[in-house]
């Protein structure tokens, strides 16, 4: 399933699930399934179990996703229809990891980290597909990280490695848009890490049938349709099934927290000389099954 949030003629956004080039009213379609057998509340019980937050959804758990498995009336629309968000925006905790390819460690010239390097970004750093990336007032160093996000999916707390990919309940394109002349002013990252538009998300969230293995995917970066970073997931430091056993030892993991997993190689401060991101530019990710996410940059 790819899980998506989607709009039409300006209305607020609510869940849905691509079908080939149409988009199914995740919702609407479980209201038309439930009032097909004859239940008289279907769309007070439909509202209830697909509410129109990705987090609140994940957090009806069995009953929300046996739910949807049981549509049987599926309400479409055709794709070029819908205005596609960010697939989703309220995670409990937006977490980050840094320098998670060894290659981009040498890249920036870091040592490999021990263990995950870890800092935050918040909700209203997401931004979805199409809408413009603000360069921060005094930056002149805004710089692309391609990365691979995943969503949690059920409460994870002191999880094995063996387990840890079963916590994960999807998949999906994040950009960690970085000020660099922000970032290092000090040890601490965050500052060039926290800003407004500076994640963003999407297309969609690919649940784990859609990517049934996490380590292989490759990651790419265009900016103004010249190749920046050609990367793959099988050259993680700390793979996946690490991160949320990690993670899950440091606090307590809930349905809908967001993780960004690092960049490959080849982002712009790297360079020599060194690239980055000026007002007009347009930048494209793409990770092996979950489509492209681009993004146009202006002036914040």
């Amino acid at each position: 399933m790819k899980l998506v949030r989607f709009s039409t003629n300006g209305r607020e956004p609510r869940l849905g699930v691509l079908r080939g080039d149409r988009v199914a009213d995740l919702q609407a379609s479980l209201a038309a399934t439930l009032a097909r057998r004859g239940v008289t509340r279907a769309q007070e019980i439909a509202a209830a179990l697909v509410p129109q937050s990705t987090r609140a959804f994940l957090e009806g758990g069995a009953a929300s996703q046996e739910a949807i498995a049981a549509i049987t009336e599926w309400q479409t629309l055709p794709l070029g229809s819908v205005r596609l968000h960010a697939p989703i925006t309220d995670p409990g905790k937006f977490i980050c990891i840094g320098l998670n390819y060894r290659d981009h460690a040498e890249e920036a010239g870091q040592p490999i980290p021990k263990e995950p390097p870890i800092f935050p970004k918040w909700a209203n750093a997401i931004l979805d597909p199409g809408e413009p990336i603000l360069r921060p007032r005094g930056s002149t160093q805004l710089d692309w990280e391609v990365e691979l996000g995943f969503v949690i999916g059920r409460t994870a707390r002191h999880v094995s490695r063996e387990e840890a990919l079963d916590y994960v309940w999807g998949y999906t394109i994040i950009n960690d848009v970085s000020a660099r002349d922000f970032q290092f002013l000090t040890s601490q990252w965050a500052a060039g890490k926290i800003a407004n538009t500076f994640a963003p998300v999407g297309p969609y969230l690919a649940d784990r049938a859609e990517i049934p293995d996490p380590h292989v995917l490759e990651l790419k970066t265009w900016v103004n349709g010249t190749q920046m970073q050609n990367g793959n997931t099988r050259t993680f430091i700390f793979d996946i099934r690490y991160l949320v056993s990690y993670l899950s030892g440091l606090m307590t993991l809930a349905p809908g927290d967001l993780v960004a997993t690092g960049t490959p190689p080849g982002v712009g401060f790297a360079r020599k000389p060194p690239v980055f991101l000026q007002p007009g530019d347009t930048c494209r990710m793409e990770i092996t099954g979950l489509g492209a996410l681009e993004n146009p940059v202006k002036e914040g």
